[in-house]
């Protein structure tokens, strides 16, 4: 959708057009492989979810949930931002908030994915299914 000389995307979960940024695009389009290549609830699915980390307010781009608790947060960048070791800092700041199994960045051209058990973080080839 185009208005006032802007593009708009829409958010499947929340359920609003938002303007079309380019790291938006990346969310959208990770969030619809979610759910429509990977078979991820999209009800269980919560889009720049608002944590408290000490004292300041930070959002996470994405966090899935399984059996009523964090289980995935998924971090996007626009497609030139390198993933480098700042946004991997980022992603773990926000898991110790959430202590999830899983952590996903993208670019929307890179994806790195990680299962994290028992303090140690194992790379992994692919988004893991949901019903894993």
């Amino acid at each position: 959708m185009q208005a006032e000389g802007k593009k708009y995307i829409f958010d499947m979960i929340r359920k609003k057009w938002l303007v079309l940024t380019p790291e938006e695009w990346v969310r959208q389009n990770f969030l619809n492989y979610l759910i429509r290549t990977k078979k991820y609830p999209a009800a269980l699915i919560a889009v720049e979810k608002q944590i408290k980390y000490g004292e300041l307010k930070r959002r996470c781009d994405l966090v899935v949930y399984r059996n009523d608790k964090p289980w995935m947060i998924v971090e996007c960048k626009e497609s030139d931002v390198p993933l480098s070791n700042e946004t991997i800092e980022q992603i773990l700041r926000y898991n110790q908030v959430l202590a999830v199994d899983y952590l996903v960045l993208t670019n929307g051209v890179s994806i790195f994915a990680w299962q994290l058990n028992e303090g140690e973080a194992i790379p992994l080839d692919q988004i893991p299914d949901y019903t894993t």
